[in-house]
């Protein structure tokens, strides 16, 4: 290694953490995303805490999370994530209103995580880490780690089993203070745990990625075989012509 290729791959290296810290910020919301996330539910534990009046905490929880997707569409953001939170708000308010019990405005939220950190766990094992899935496309690699790029494929690997352990560490928590903790207990204790073990997630997904290899872009490949293919035709085309014209010049 000469001392000019020192600072080139210390510059790659540095795009490559700046790309996955912004991929990382587009699939997960960024900082907007959590506060669209939190602000329902701490709404909600609020309220109930104040007054212990279930159906107006659970329509002013829905009500944010609509006026959240609205303040979205006005300003011409991305709104699944504050979609996301209206529905997961619904399914809570669903589920409090029938069963007349505070807590199982959570449940819905509880299960999910619970679902989705055994995702997150067997499609690793299954060899199809769920973390590459869902940041695949936002790398312009889909699937190419898969087959193509072993050490991305690994890290994907060590970024999902974290999610997973995260999320589960927080399952184990929260549903025995389900069955044992009253609704304002079981809120804050959800709502202090919203954030923290998120971050950290995120955080350790972007350390594995920013020490795995660089993605490949498919997208920029697909656009290089066409521009290749389209020059192959017009050399062929240009080849007819001439062979044409050499033939017409002969007659």
């Amino acid at each position: 290694m000469t001392s000019l290729d020192k600072p080139t791959e210390d510059t790659s290296a540095e795009d490559t953490r700046a790309v996955t810290e912004a991929a990382l910020f587009e699939a997960f919301g960024g900082v907007r995303g959590m506060v669209e996330t939190v602000l329902p539910g701490l709404l909600f534990v609020t309220i109930y805490t104040v007054n212990k009046d279930l159906h107006l905490s659970a329509i002013a929880a829905l009500a944010l999370s609509l006026v959240l997707v609205v303040v979205r569409l006005a300003m011409k953001g991305t709104v699944k994530h504050a979609f996301s939170g209206v529905f997961g708000v619904a399914f809570g308010v669903v589920f409090a209103m029938m069963t007349g019990n505070a807590k199982d405005f959570y449940l819905p939220g509880m299960l999910y995580t619970l679902g989705l950190g055994l995702a997150y766990i067997v499609t690793t094992l299954c060899g199809v880490p769920l973390i590459g899935l869902i940041l695949g496309p936002v790398f312009k690699e889909n699937l190419s780690w898969r087959t193509r790029n072993p050490g991305r494929k690994k890290a994907y690997a060590k970024a999902s089993y974290a999610w997973g352990a995260i999320l589960l560490a927080k399952c184990a928590i929260l549903f025995p203070l389900y069955w044992w903790a009253d609704t304002t207990q079981l809120g804050w204790v959800l709502v202090a745990l919203k954030i923290p073990p998120f971050l950290l997630a995120v955080w350790l997904t972007w350390v594995f990625l920013a020490k795995a290899p660089a993605p490949i872009d498919v997208f920029a490949e697909m656009e290089a075989e066409e521009k290749a293919a389209e020059a192959a035709k017009a050399a062929e085309s240009a080849q007819a012509t001439e062979v044409a014209e050499a033939r017409s010049a002969e007659k």
